[in-house]
């Protein structure tokens, strides 16, 4: 099981997810940074931030 943190990459965040793989942490990440964060796409390099901050 991977998890990932929101508040490791965003301060202040509280958000967290879980799944079965990274794609499956990316995916709702991406949910939650459009519906959360105003992003409409999430940027490379925060994806990149994203993926040195799951864990599991």
């Amino acid at each position: 099981m991977k998890q990932f943190a929101c508040g490791s990459v965003v301060p202040g965040c509280v958000a967290t997810f879980e799944g079965a793989d990274e794609d499956a942490v990316l995916q709702q990440v991406a949910e939650h940074a459009k519906r959360d964060h105003g992003m409409d796409e999430v940027p490379p390099e925060v994806v990149a931030q994203v993926r040195e901050n799951i864990t599991g």
